[in-house]
């Protein structure tokens, strides 16, 4: 399977993309990898950070414990200690910093590098320079140095910028999970002879031999054998799948019981699979509109934090008590580091990394992150009934002649021009056509009309095939008592399809397609969240009815073309709904794309597919249920995100600033300040994480 390009881009900031790791050149922040990273370039940065941050710390600690000793002998070696760790371990962060000064857009770095900057070059005049500083600055005769507080801050900041490194990784675990799946080669047959061969030589229409036991190589259909194969890595549904000949088979998913022949239909980026980690790698990569918020925020925040700081150290050095000047150094540091909004921008984005990949290992395919919000608010599901609330496997039961026609002549007629459909009534036929035994005639002229039917010339005569309309529509007359059948077998949800020939009706043919187990279930968990269930679809009123009224769907829309699906959803949005529209069909695709968010059985058309904001790989309410819970944890987990960066923000400002300092007496240390700001970030990544682990 083909590696997905990977292009790296910003969390924070939109547009920002490149092909190599490295720094956002806005924001500062490490770039993230949309695709699938290298676990060299993932493990290199990793190191990079440990290395920094080790030296860092062990530097910095004996300046720690000097610093809380008698200062007067040590200054010169604290001096000398944490020299490297500023401008050696916390290089990056200075260079992130003056990026941000030379693209104008001031960041969480720039308030990083000031605070450490002043409370380092402060500390290092003061040693080297004592004599310029005036008597009542000094304490017992000296300056009071912030070395410690330099140095830890720095050891703090690469502390979180390491662990964000880390989680940042597990995010993409997702993709990974999903690469690993794939086989590596394939037992390809030729004349008689079978040998083994990797998947990137395999072509379409290559055959395959498939063992019990193995991974299925790639996408494509049984033409020998029959199985049960596992689909659990791509529908998330335990039981395994009786598998047959004429039977779609998905790469990577796992054969179990029997031997197979398969002919290969789909190869490289083709397969679902790679169109799942593409999915996936694109989705991770977009922006809720919720992120709106903190983008708005952190426009105004560091020129903000700023203006406090300079505030807080003026306030001090006039109000404060003596030593005035260390006061508001110290508040004036402290307010610059714990107010970074890092943690603000974090807030979304890793939400939506993590959430997107899980919903992948769920069956759930998310296109982008609007999707996620949207679905959220919900008020309307629409659905459409077969393959979604039905099987989706429909079978002949029934067929009524007219005439002279008997139901060999007239199933041959029928297969013959639903032979070149995927339509699972289309299927229906032919598989029946085959069982029987009837001959397929050769079809010319054929004309598919979308949700109405079909025409074509069948053995040299012209035929039709579809709904009463349909026929109707082209001027042929409905024998009565052919009609009344067919309202009987409709009353018993039989979906019927009426069959013409040379303008004459020839008789009809009914299916049924039985309700999922899992449909009435989910119906009733759907309408605990509060949602109202609407059925539309294609098929004819009395059957969409009767399967409405055994589910308590209230609400039915049937008989409906394409425009007509449409029309519908654009009558409730208008009226304030929330439209939510699933389907599978070309036929559908107009109403999932009219939708608020619109859902794409993986079993359907590419049509469908791309006109939604969803695919889910197994169709079914269930399916579609999970997608809406996701989606609420999603933006549950992201408001929950914002409100810790808000809140963390609101309350350490002004206790940085020594706003409490009158009343409490609490003026809040620079180091703690950093520990803190790194915390912040950390606990918002650790809050996304948790959303690996929701339960479908």
């Amino acid at each position: 399977m083909p590696m997905p390009k990977i292009t790296y881009i910003c969390p924070m900031c939109p547009g920002v993309e490149q092909d190599s790791p490295g720094d956002c050149p806005k924001c500062g922040m490490s770039l993230i990898a949309r695709g699938v990273p290298l676990g060299s370039e993932t493990n290199q940065q990793e190191s990079g950070l440990a290395a920094r941050l080790w030296i860092g710390a062990i530097l910095t600690l004996p300046v720690f414990i000097l610093a809380s000793a008698q200062p007067g002998p040590s200054r010169w070696l604290q001096f000398f200690l944490v020299t490297p760790v500023v401008f050696w371990s916390g290089s990056i962060l200075f260079v992130k910093a003056w990026h941000s000064l030379l693209n104008r857009s001031p960041n969480m770095f720039t308030l990083i590098a000031m605070g450490v900057g002043a409370a380092y070059g402060f500390s290092a005049v003061a040693v080297i320079f004592p004599a310029i500083f005036p008597a009542s600055l000094k304490t017992h005769g000296e300056i009071g140095l912030y070395f410690e507080a330099a140095g830890v801050i720095t050891v703090l900041v690469l502390l979180g910028q390491f662990l964000e490194e880390r989680a940042r990784a597990k995010t993409g675990q997702a993709i990974k999970a999903l690469l690993g799946l794939s086989a590596k080669s394939g037992h390809r047959v030729r004349e008689g002879e079978e040998e083994d061969v990797s998947l990137g030589i395999i072509e379409k229409g290559d055959i395959l031999r498939v063992r019990p036991g193995e991974k299925i190589p790639l996408d494509g259909v049984i033409i020998e054998g029959r199985s049960a194969v596992d689909e659990s890595m791509i529908s998330g549904e335990p039981l395994p799948v009786a598998k047959k000949e004429g039977d779609w088979v998905i790469g990577a998913t796992l054969n179990q019981t029997g031997s197979f022949l398969m002919r290969v239909e789909r190869t490289g980026s083709a397969t679902l699979l790679s169109q799942i980690v593409k999915m996936v790698a694109e989705a991770q990569g977009t922006r809720a509109p919720i992120q709106g918020i903190a983008d708005k925020v952190s426009a105004y925040f560091v020129p903000g934090v700023a203006v406090c700081a300079v505030i807080a150290f003026v306030a001090w050095s006039i109000f404060g008590p003596a030593p005035a000047l260390a006061y508001a150094l110290v508040s004036a540091i402290s307010v610059l580091i714990i107010a970074c909004p890092c943690a603000l921008g974090l807030a979304t984005p890793m939400s939506v990394m993590v959430g997107v990949g899980r919903a992948a290992r769920s069956g759930i395919l998310i296109r982008d992150a609007e999707a996620i919000e949207k679905a959220e608010k919900i008020t309307h599901i629409l659905v459409d009934k077969t393959g979604t609330l039905t099987a989706g496997s429909p079978r002949v039961t029934a067929i009524r002649t007219a005439g002279d026609w008997d139901e060999p002549g007239l199933l041959s007629i029928a297969a013959s021009i639903e032979q070149a459909s995927e339509h699972p009534l289309a299927r229906a036929i032919v598989d029946h056509a085959k069982e029987k035994g009837v001959a397929f005639f050769p079809v010319e002229d054929f004309q598919s009309v979308t949700g109405e039917g079909a025409r074509a010339r069948v053995n040299a005569k012209e035929a039709l095939l579809g709904k009463e309309g349909f026929i109707r529509g082209n001027g042929i007359a409905l024998p009565p008592e052919l009609k009344e059948k067919a309202g009987l077998l409709q009353e018993k949800a039989y979906t019927v399809i009426w069959i013409s020939v040379e303008r004459e009706v020839a008789g009809l043919i009914g299916v049924t397609d039985p309700i999922k187990k899992t449909t009435p279930g989910a119906i009733r968990a759907l309408r605990k969240m509060g949602l109202k269930i609407i059925m539309f679809t294609g098929d004819n009123e009395k059957t969409a009815k009767a399967v409405a009224q055994e589910l308590g769907i209230e609400e039915v829309y049937a008989g409906l073309d394409p425009g007509g699906k449409q029309e519908i959803v654009k009558k409730l949005r208008a009226g304030g709904a929330r439209v939510m529209a699933a389907g599978d069909g070309i036929n559908d695709a107009p109403a999932l794309a009219e939708a608020d968010v619109g859902i794409a059985m993986g079993t359907g058309t590419d049509v469908a597919i791309k006109s939604a904001g969803i695919t889910l790989v197994k169709g079914d309410l269930n399916a579609i249920l999970n997608a809406l819970r996701l989606s609420r944890a999603v933006m549950l987990n992201i408001r929950q995100n914002l409100f810790f960066a808000f809140v963390y923000n609101a309350l350490g400002i002004p206790i940085a600033a020594g706003a409490f300092y009158p009343l409490f007496g609490l003026l809040l240390n620079p180091m703690i300040a950093g520990a803190a700001m790194s915390f912040s970030s950390v606990s918002v990544i650790a809050n996304s994480l948790r959303l690996r682990n929701l339960k479908p």
